[in-house]
């Protein structure tokens, strides 16, 4: 994937007449432009997105773009749909409007945002799903495309971002678990090469060798982010030896799958296992009450969208915070799930 710069570099051209060939202008010859076309196409060129919208106009158009798939729909909606809300309510106060760009599982999320930047539909994006390695950071940079990330990435642009206090999350869960006597505590980190999974095993890791104990690598337990993936969840922790005594769980779409694992093994939540979460609407209806990270993701949805506002030409003097990059705080809501103590 190229820019015009290195299209024209390859031909021996002027930008200008690459520029012409490309928007079909009748200044060029024939044969030129069949080079230029041909070459665009075998060497992936797409075009900067910044330079378009000066050219035409601004769209009014922000793209949100997230993962879908059969094993991450269900739950995760709940997440981005009180997101959205929230960008929504920054977006319409200057009568921009959000789009959610849907990326299959099944698909290549670098080819699916060069195929959406090439259409140039939209004057900024946001990308979630951040990898820990996430080449589309590069790209949208490269492309001069403004963006904001929900998520953190070792790949970075200095471009803006939000993410959750996963630090947070697990240093206050190793601690509350460690002074109820716990020693083997398991975690869960996502199934894909997703950051928040590093960042809160890493967090998790560092909390108990401060207490002179060890997160060993089969107490890491990988899912996917529904129901099911929390049953799978309780049957592989079920399955250690020695088994721990109590796990955390850093998504909230697996609660009520990993609930039925362990009680249809006869392992009650609260009683014979320590269990801490994150809430979600279904987490309100599980027995033993969750102990669990609360966060309020409306308003984490407007702060992103100020986030990605400030890094807009158009709209940095009305939000001048420059780049911002803000790691959002969590709430412990006391439960049942984690009473049981060694």
């Amino acid at each position: 994937m190229i820019g015009i710069k290195r299209l024209a570099q390859h031909l021996n051209v002027s930008i200008g007449t690459v520029s012409r060939a490309l928007n079909n202008r009748p200044d060029v010859n024939d044969e030129t432009r069949k080079r230029v076309l041909e070459a665009a196409r075998e060497l992936g060129y797409v075009a900067n997105q910044s330079g378009r919208s000066l050219r035409r106009g601004q769209t009014g158009v922000v793209g949100f773009m997230m993962q879908t798939g059969h094993e991450i729909t269900g739950q995760g909606d709940t997440f981005f749909m009180s997101v959205f809300d929230g960008v929504q309510t920054v977006l319409s106060r200057h009568h921009l409007d959000l789009v959610a760009m849907l990326c299959s599982s099944d698909e290549d999320s670098g080819e699916y945002l060069r195929r959406m930047v090439s259409r140039g539909f939209a004057d900024g994006l946001i990308i979630s799903s951040t990898q820990r390695v996430d080449p589309r950071i590069d790209f949208l940079s490269e492309r001069n495309v403004p963006f904001a990330t929900l998520g953190r990435s070792t790949t970075d642009a200095g471009q803006p971002w939000l993410d959750l206090d996963f630090e947070g999350m697990a240093r206050q869960s190793i601690e509350r678990l460690v002074a109820r006597g716990h020693k083997r505590i398991a975690i869960t980190m996502p199934m894909d090469d997703a950051n928040l999974g590093y960042v809160f095993a890493d967090a998790a890791r560092e909390t108990l060798k401060a207490h002179g104990l060890a997160l060993p690598a089969e107490s890491i337990i990988r899912f996917l982010p529904n129901e099911t993936g929390g049953y799978a969840v309780a049957q592989k922790l079920l399955a250690l030896e020695p088994r721990p005594t109590a796990m955390v769980l850093n998504n909230e779409t697996v609660t009520t799958g990993f609930y039925r694992g362990l009680i249809e093994a006869g392992c009650l939540p609260g009683r014979d296992m320590a269990v801490i979460g994150r809430e979600s609407p279904q987490s309100h209806f599980v027995s033993p009450t969750l102990t669990r990270f609360r966060l309020d993701l409306r308003d984490l949805g407007i702060f992103l969208g100020e986030a990605l506002l400030a890094s807009m030409p158009k709209y940095a003097e009305i939000y001048p915070t420059g780049t911002v990059r803000k790691v959002w705080p969590v709430e412990l809501v006391e439960g049942e799930s984690d009473a049981f103590r060694v």
